[in-house]
């Protein structure tokens, strides 16, 4: 049963209180960015978990700039006119790896529908460049839906990234608030077919919590994402990045994070990450294990 619903100007839990991001590898990592001219979705997405993540020296690039296409009412990241495509871009994100020693680094991106393939071509580049400076080294890829082409998601699996990730973030009900210019359905369809064309690629989708869905939408969505073979998925709670973006309905109490991270698991998934914390990039290299 859902707990009862709390206003958005309730005082935030402290199960949701996140370290400030300070620390040596931190400041390190910042100045690296920086130097390479990069963008990471730790920054641009306002991610709470930056401190933990950069002291540990992890990251989630953001390749193909830091302007999205569309306007979802959930996300921190700058909306507008897109870039130009820095087709440079791909061999200083495989610099900032191999200087920062990782095992193990997540590419993202913003949308950009205003490329014939959605950028796919930059995510497969990248992931090379990774591979040719660091083997050994794994990568997930956090996509967009590039708008249902298959011919995008081809472009990225022929590159043979560790994971695909694509987020559905939501319950169907809410996708005309939450992700404007997205649909439900294209997004189980993508990941249904990137698992067809290259099952041995675990496939990956993220969910918010305390938009307003309920408990029985949100176990529906597990349970048609598991349908459609995905292999891993992260639940976390959704953190308002401003006053102009979508309220926060209710805080999600840790132990129904609980509740749902054993739901998924007796639906058959090879890894849940389900924490009031937790964002589709957390501890990605232990859930690809």
């Amino acid at each position: 049963m859902l707990v009862s619903i709390e206003p958005a100007r309730a005082k935030r839990p402290e199960w949701l209180k996140a370290p400030a991001p300070v620390g040596e590898n931190y400041r390190d990592l910042k100045q690296l960015v920086t130097d390479l001219k990069l963008h990471t979705v730790c920054e641009s997405a306002a991610c709470p978990n930056i401190g933990d993540c950069w002291n540990r020296k992890t990251a989630t690039f953001m390749i193909l700039g830091n302007l999205c296409t569309r306007r979802c009412g959930f996300c921190a990241v700058q909306k507008g006119a897109p870039l130009e495509v820095d087709h440079d871009e791909p061999r200083r994100v495989a610099e900032a790896v191999s200087r920062m020693g990782l095992k193990f680094a997540v590419i993202t991106s913003v949308n950009r529908d205003d490329q014939p393939d959605g950028g796919a071509g930059i995510f497969a580049a990248t992931i090379r460049a990774i591979r040719e400076r660091i083997p050994g080294c794994g990568v997930e890829v956090l996509v967009p839906d590039f708008q249902g082409s298959r011919e995008a998601i081809d472009i990225v699996l022929e590159a043979r990234p560790d994971v695909l990730n694509h987020n559905t973030e939501t319950v169907p009900r809410l996708y005309k608030q939450v992700r404007l210019g997205a649909r439900f359905e294209r997004s189980l369809e993508m990941l249904a077919y990137a698992k067809q064309k290259s099952p041995e690629i675990p496939t990956k989708s993220g969910l918010m919590l305390g938009l307003g869905e309920t408990l029985d939408e949100m176990r529906d969505v597990m349970r048609q994402l598991r349908a459609h073979q995905v292999d891993i998925v992260t639940l976390g709670q959704y953190l308002r990045p401003s006053s102009k973006h979508l309220p926060i309905v209710r805080y999600v109490p840790v132990e129904e994070f609980a509740a749902l991270r054993q739901f998924g698991v007796e639906l058959g998934f090879r890894h849940v990450e389900s924490g009031p914390l937790v964002r589709s990039s957390y501890h990605a290299d232990e859930a690809v294990k």
